[in-house]
C-alpha cells in the first residue's frame, strides 16, 4: 500500500478518534481553565498576558490558549470546535509519528501498523478529545523529532530540516515549557545515541541554528514577562518548580502500570517486553525492535525520577509503546506471509488477541445492562448497535483463530470506529449527570445581563468549571465591608448556603435567582461535590 493511501486511512481514523462526537463528555477542570483564559483574552484584547478570573495566569505557556482564543473569536463558546483544534493537534502527532516510523524502520507497513495502534490507544484518544495543553506540546515535539531525524539521516547539511525542527521545538516549549523536552525528546536523543542513528558530522552549524530558533520561538514570551512582570514571573517559577518536588508526589514505582495507558493493547505491550524471545526472532530487524523498547524504558525511568506524578504525564510513552506493538504485528504478519508461525509464536498471538476478542464479545451485554433503559436508547437502535459489535467480535475471533495479524488489527480499528461514531453519544448520556442544573442558565436571563457576579471573599473561589459555565468573571467581595458592598451594588452573589445573605447595613434587598448544581457526575458517584452547588442572589438597593 502506498504512503498516500496510508496517510488517507490514518486521516479518516483520526477524524473518528479525535473529532467525531467530541462534545459528548462535559469539560473537565483543565479544559475549563484553558477556555476561560481564552475567553478573557478575547474580551480584554490582551494576548500577551493571559488572565483567569481577572487574575494573571502565567503558570502555563500561552500557545494552546492563543489557539483557543482564536477559535473563540471565530465561533464563541463552541466546545466542539475547541476540541476539534486539539483533535487536529492529535492528528498532527499521528502524521509525524508515521513519517518518523517510516524513517526509523524503512518499513512502511510497520509504520502504518504502529500508527493504527497509536490511534486506538486510550490515552491519546482521551487527550485528543480535550482542549488542554498536553496534546499540543507532544504533537509539536513529535514533528521536531521527525525533522531532526530527517536532518541527521540525509546527506548534506539539511538546513531546512534543522531550522524547522528548531521551530517545532520552540512551539512545543511555548505550549507547555520543558515537559516534552524531558519526557519525549531527551530519551529519544539518548536512544539515538546508543544506536548511532544518524550523524552530526558536517551539520554543526545547522544544529546550532536549530537551537537558536528553538530559543527564539519558545523563549520570547518568557523574555517579555521577565522584562515587564519580573516579580510575578519569579513567583510562578518558584511555584511550578516547587510543585515538581512537593505537589502530588508519588513513589518511584508509581508508573509500574504504564502499559494500561495503551488501553486495548496493554497485554500485547507486555508480550513485547519478553526481550529474550523477540530479540531472537528479530535477527534481521533487531534495531526496529530494540530502538523503541529502549526509548520507552528510558522515558519511563526519567518520568519516574520526577517526584510529581500524574497518569496524564504518561501520554508520551504511547509513542515508543505504539512502535513496539506495531513491530509485533508486523513480525507476526511476516511470519504469516512466510508460512513459519511456530508453536510459541501462535501462543503469543492467541493469548494477546483472544482476550481482545472476548472483551468485544461481551460488549453488547454491557450495553444492554447500562444503556437499555427509558430515555437512553430504544429497542431497534440497541439491536442495530449490538449487531455491529457482534459482527466485529466475530471477525476478531476468526482472525485470531486463523492467525491473521493484519486483519485482526483492522478489526480492532473497526471496533473503535463503531464506538466513536455510534456508541459515544450514549456513553455521554451515562457518564454525565442527567439531573444537572447548570449555572450556564444565567447567560440567557434578561434580568442579569450586564450585572457583575461576586462571591464571598471568605469562601473558596469558584472552580474553573463554574467560571466556564457562567460565562463571566466572578470576583471576590467581603460581605463584612459595608463600603465595598455599597460600591458594588447591584451584583449577583454566589453562595453555597441556601439562606439569604446578610449584609452589614440596611437598604439592600436580596432576590433569590436560583439554585444551580454543576456536578458532572450523578449524586451517587464518589466525585459528587457540594462545591459545585451554588445559590444565586441578586443584591440591589431597596428603594
Amino acid at each position: 500500500m502506498s504512503r498516500a493511501k496510508h496517510l488517507l486511512i490514518l486521516l479518516l481514523v483520526s477524524v473518528a478518534a479525535f473529532i467525531v462526537h467530541n462534545r459528548t463528555i462535559l469539560p473537565d477542570i483543565m479544559e475549563c481553565r484553558n477556555l476561560v483564559t481564552a475567553r478573557e483574552i478575547v474580551e480584554s484584547g490582551d494576548w500577551f498576558v493571559p488572565t483567569l478570573n481577572g487574575e494573571l495566569r502565567l503558570e502555563k505557556p500561552p500557545l494552546p490558549t492563543w489557539i483557543a482564543a482564536g477559535v473563540e473569536m471565530l465561533s464563541p463558546d463552541n466546545l466542539a470546535l475547541q476540541r476539534a483544534a486539539a483533535g487536529v493537534a492529535a492528528m498532527m502527532l499521528v502524521l509525524f509519528f508515521y513519517l518518523c516510523g517510516d524513517l526509523l524502520t524503512r518499513d512502511r507497513r510497520q509504520a502504518f501498523f504502529s500508527s493504527l495502534v497509536l490511534c486506538t490507544s486510550y490515552s491519546l484518544i482521551l487527550m485528543g478529545r480535550t482542549a488542554t495543553w498536553d496534546i499540543y506540546c507532544h504533537a509539536f515535539m513529535m514533528g521536531a523529532i521527525w525533522l531532526l531525524l530527517r536532518g541527521l539521516l540525509r546527506e548534506g547539511r539539511n538546513w531546512g530540516s534543522f531550522l524547522a525542527a528548531g521551530l517545532f521545538m520552540g512551539l512545543s516549549f511555548l505550549s507547555k515549557g520543558p515537559v516534552a523536552f524531558f519526557a519525549l525528546l531527551l530519551p529519544f536523543m539518548l536512544t539515538a545515541g546508543l544506536f548511532r542513528v544518524g550523524s552530526l558530522r558536517g551539520k554543526g552549524w545547522p544544529a546550532a541554528a536549530m537551537v537558536l530558533v528553538c530559543l527564539a520561538t519558545g523563549g520570547f514570551w518568557h523574555a517579555g514577562l521577565y522584562l515587564f512582570y519580573p516579580e510575578q514571573l519569579d513567583a510562578v517559577v518558584r511555584k511550578e518548580s516547587g510543585a515538581w518536588v512537593s505537589y502530588n508526589t508519588r513513589p518511584w514505582w508509581y508508573y509500574w502500570g504504564f502499559f494500561w495507558e495503551t488501553g486495548v493493547w496493554a497485554l500485547t505491550l507486555l508480550s513485547a517486553l519478553v526481550v529474550g524471545y523477540w530479540r531472537r526472532r528479530s535477527t534481521e530487524s533487531r534495531r526496529e525492535y530494540l530502538f523503541p523498547l529502549v526509548w520507552m524504558v528510558l522515558m519511563l525511568v526519567l518520568l519516574s525520577c520526577v517526584p510529581e506524578k500524574k497518569p496524564r504525564y504518561l501520554l508520551p510513552i504511547l509513542v515508543p509503546a505504539a512502535y513496539t506493538v506495531g513491530y509485533l504485528f508486523n513480525c507476526w504478519q511476516r511470519m504469516r506471509d512466510d508460512g513459519w508461525f511456530s508453536r510459541t509464536d501462535k501462543w503469543f498471538f492467541r493469548v494477546d488477541t483472544l482476550l481482545i476478542a472476548a472483551v468485544a464479545t461481551v460488549l453488547p451485554v454491557g450495553l444492554y445492562l447500562f444503556l437499555f433503559r427509558p430515555g437512553l436508547i430504544e429497542l431497534w437502535p440497541m439491536a442495530g448497535l449490538s449487531a455491529l459489535l457482534i459482527a466485529v467480535a466475530a471477525w476478531l475471533w476468526f482472525c485470531s483463530l486463523r492467525y491473521a495479524p493484519k486483519q485482526f488489527l483492522y478489526g480492532v480499528v473497526a471496533l473503535f470506529l463503531v464506538a466513536e461514531t455510534v456508541l459515544m453519544p450514549y456513553v455521554g448520556a451515562i457518564a454525565n449527570n442527567r439531573e444537572r442544573q447548570s449555572i450556564r442558565a444565567v447567560r440567557t436571563m434578561p434580568l442579569l445581563q450586564g450585572i457583575p457576579f461576586r462571591y464571598d471573599a471568605a469562601d473558596d473561589a469558584p472552580r474553573p468549571e463554574i467560571l466556564y459555565e457562567a460565562g463571566r468573571t466572578i470576583r471576590p467581595l467581603s460581605l463584612t465591608d459595608s463600603a465595598a458592598v455599597a460600591g458594588a451594588l447591584p451584583f449577583v452573589l454566589l453562595l453555597h448556603e441556601a439562606d439569604a445573605p446578610r449584609v452589614p447595613f440596611a437598604g439592600v434587598k436580596a432576590a433569590f435567582v436560583g439554585r444551580f448544581d454543576d456536578n458532572q457526575r450523578q449524586k451517587s458517584a464518589k466525585r459528587y461535590n457540594e462545591r459545585f452547588i451554588y445559590n444565586l442572589y441578586l443584591l440591589q438597593k431597596d428603594e
